[in-house]
């Protein structure tokens, strides 16, 4: 494969402009162009950082669990320096705020919404009606925030968590867009470009009720934890629509109590998270998508230090 196709693949898993390729690559734009144009090639020390990149993207890449382990700890570390962090995000309006932007727009994003974040935003806290989009689309994002402010008030209340928050969590999410929200689905699906097996339906009681089990269980490994249960909820695929947002809002509501800040999947990351996901599901090696867990959960902790 050339330099240039593997740059291509990267770019299109990451989402990244060739502007942000030069910059994460610290290299000019003319420089990197000229490797994308095949005009240059890079040298031998640069030819490895990309090779690195395109086995990460390509989900391939062996990740040190020495590695891992020093992200886990400095998550450890921000998590006790903050007393209660539910509870800075309800007492600070400007974060609560930040939180159920971001989440808000990247879930739904993710799942197919043309909603912008300047869009999403409108929406959300100016109450605006946007006519050149569609109403489901902004109705989805006015359910997902209803869902995080209820899933917050939850988690401050020491809620516990369990099937009747996710059935709950659905049953807003999907207001006015599906008669069976809040209802696990009565017929086989299948995960779109995924050749992966989803659960029998008449299974998904007991399987929802073995992932509240592994979720709630006794852990010093809280990315762990979250990345198995994210990834066996997304493969049972519980409901007609929504696993996808419903599984990112419980992985919240994990983090939160554990006193975490909530993982902030961006919708640029789409690709990565997928093959992440996918690894961990089918080769039960979830080593990828908790080191993609560390840099999500980073993210919210930059929301919460406003930085």
């Amino acid at each position: 494969m050339t330099i240039q196709e593997k740059l291509q693949i990267i770019q299109q898993a990451t989402g990244l402009t060739q502007t942000k390729l030069a910059q994460h690559f610290d290299v000019s734009f003319a420089t990197f162009n000229s490797w994308w144009t095949g005009k240059s090639s890079p040298r031998l020390k640069m030819l490895s950082v990309i090779d690195e990149l395109f086995l990460e993207v390509i989900g391939q890449k062996i990740i040190p669990t020495a590695y891992l382990a020093a992200k886990k700890q400095a998550l450890i570390k921000k998590s006790k320096e903050r007393k209660n962090i539910i509870s800075e995000i309800l007492n600070n309006p400007d974060i609560c705020d930040n939180f159920i932007l971001k989440l808000t727009y990247h879930s739904n994003r993710i799942e197919g919404s043309t909603l912008t974040e300047k869009d999403t935003a409108a929406i959300l806290f100016n109450n605006v009606a946007l006519r050149d989009k569609s109403l489901t689309e902004q109705l989805e994002a006015k359910n997902h925030q209803t869902a995080l402010n209820y899933l917050f008030a939850h988690i401050a209340k020491k809620g516990n968590l369990n099937e009747q928050l996710v059935l709950k969590l659905h049953s807003i999410l999907m207001n006015s867009l599906r008669a069976d929200a809040g209802v696990y689905r009565c017929h086989a699906v299948r995960i779109l470009d995924a050749n992966l097996p989803t659960a029998n339906y008449l299974k998904i009681p007991n399987l929802i009720s073995g992932i509240i089990k592994t979720a709630t269980k006794k852990t010093n490994d809280i990315i762990a934890l979250s990345a198995l249960t994210h990834s066996r909820f997304e493969q049972i695929h519980p409901f007609s629509d929504g696993n996808g947002r419903i599984g990112r809002i419980f992985m919240c509501a994990m983090l939160l109590k554990a006193n975490m800040a909530p993982a902030i999947i961006k919708q640029e990351q789409k690709q990565l998270y997928y093959t992440f996901l996918y690894k961990a599901q089918t080769k039960n090696d979830h080593s990828l998508l908790e080191n993609f867990l560390c840099d999500a959960v980073m993210d919210g902790f930059k929301i919460l230090e406003r930085a």
